[in-house]
């Protein structure tokens, strides 16, 4: 008997893949399905009732469940909403139970969540897109549209690692748990919601578009808001006022100075020592003022702010207050401004993978034999799901998705033979690690 580099017997891995090939057409028609459903911040339930009927035909036992702000507020990992409700928007949790195991260990392999967010951030100016970005369109290769890549690929290809098992005619011999979550995209506090829940599993992978890398450690995140209050005053005397928006671009001025200092070559986490910038500071809104002719007497801005694993959240707060308070006493440009700095969305810890666990020795054993060539590794300037269950679960986990373009852009895409690739080498990567029952 011939095996494969993960240990699979080389027959039943070609088995597995050709299985995974049978399916191309259905996983573009539920991508494309995916995609129509413009899952933006509130607006998530068209997509994962999606989901749910997905969970449901494969067998699977589902729990829709309505995340609960109050009950997660002093769980470890809870970032404060930016979403005014939570009604209507439940997470989607589908759980594969092997024939006759009722615990965990039994049946002869290892459990496994496959974790993925249904949530996409909004696309911009759709006159902007090539096409309709919550149209699917097919080009070159190429499913464009909003959250195709990020990450609701990631999410089709979950789902295609049982259905290609069940068209062989197998079930994983351990317990699998996929899940469809809510809010990645600004708190977290949907995978939180399902690690709160009790899911719990030996290891956890995300299918996130990081270009068929793995992922080996992650930034934290936090997002600031800081309400900004100066003096109107008629434009014929602009100097008796304090415009609150001009005054919102130079305290993010001064601001920079600290992500400067922050990605100095001195100041840096190993994991990112060859990065050319990894620490990332963006102003990425900013909204004031009432009326073209006078001076804006209020400016709101919200800024997302990157820093290092083993940064305390507590730290990170201080060293932004201290900067916004500095500002204010010392900048011109700030002169009779008042500062209120607020903290809401994600309050997000940086983690860091063990680069040398059985999870991670086997997805890159897996992508060796499914396509010749070692597995790039990464350190994400970006926060995923991952940290929740790494930090806070327990478990080891990574991200390892499809390769993907234009992401949080116009025309975002994913690249379907990619797509389809990383749907390969979860099958194998589950029959390897589950190990197969027949159904």
């Amino acid at each position: 008997m011939t095996t494969d580099k993960a240990g699979l017997d080389a027959g039943l891995a070609a088995e597995l893949d050709a299985a995974v090939a049978g399916l191309t057409e259905r996983v573009v028609a539920r991508l494309s399905a995916l995609v129509a459903a413009a899952s933006t911040l509130g607006r998530e339930a068209e997509a994962q009732a999606l989901m749910a009927d997905a969970y449901a035909g494969l067998g699977l036992a589902v729990d829709r469940f309505e995340v609960d702000p109050v009950a997660l507020a002093d769980t470890p990992g809870f970032s404060p909403p930016v979403h005014d409700h939570y009604a209507g928007r439940d997470n989607v949790v589908g759980v594969h139970t092997p024939r006759g195991t009722a615990a965990r260990g039994q049946g002869g392999g290892r459990s496994l969540i496959l974790n993925g967010h249904i949530d996409v951030v909004p696309p911009g100016p759709a006159e902007l897109w090539a096409s309709p970005p919550f149209v699917a369109s097919v080009r070159d290769g190429r499913l464009y549209g909003r959250g195709s890549a990020d990450m609701k690929a990631g999410l089709v290809a979950n789902i295609t690692v049982l259905e290609a098992l069940s068209a062989l005619g197998f079930a994983p011999a351990a317990p699998v748990i996929l899940q469809s979550v809510i809010e990645e995209e600004c708190t977290g506090n949907g995978a939180l919601a399902c690690l709160a829940r009790g899911y719990r599993a030996d290891a956890a992978i995300i299918p996130e578009p990081f270009q068929q890398s793995l992922m080996t450690a992650q930034l934290g995140v936090m997002w600031m808001g800081v309400r900004l209050t100066g003096k109107p005053a008629h434009v014929l005397d602009t100097s008796a006022g304090a415009n609150a928006i001009e005054a919102a671009y130079a305290l993010f001025s001064r601001l920079k100075r600290l992500e400067a200092a922050w990605n100095a070559p001195a100041a840096r986490h190993p994991a990112w020592a060859d990065h050319r910038h990894p620490v990332n500071f963006n102003l990425g809104r900013i909204a004031g003022g009432d009326w073209a002719s006078t001076v804006p007497c209020e400016a709101v801005m919200t800024v997302r702010v990157g820093f290092y694993p083993g940064t305390s959240l507590a730290g990170v707060r201080d060293a932004l207050q201290a900067a916004v308070t500095g500002a204010v006493a010392e900048d011109a440009g700030l002169a009779g401004i008042r500062a209120e700095v607020t903290w809401r969305g994600f309050q997000a810890e940086g983690c860091i993978v063990d680069p040398d666990s059985e999870l991670m020795a086997g997805l890159a054993d897996v992508h060796r034999s499914v396509t010749g060539t070692e597995p790039a590794r990464l350190a994400s300037t970006a926060t995923t799901d991952v940290r929740f269950f790494a930090l806070y679960g327990g478990m080891p986990a990574t991200c390892y998705g499809p390769v993907g373009g234009n992401l949080h852009g116009i025309d975002e895409w994913v690249s379907l033979d990619s797509l389809m690739e990383v749907a390969r080498v979860l099958t194998r990567f589950t029959a390897a690690w589950c190990g197969l029952e027949r159904r």
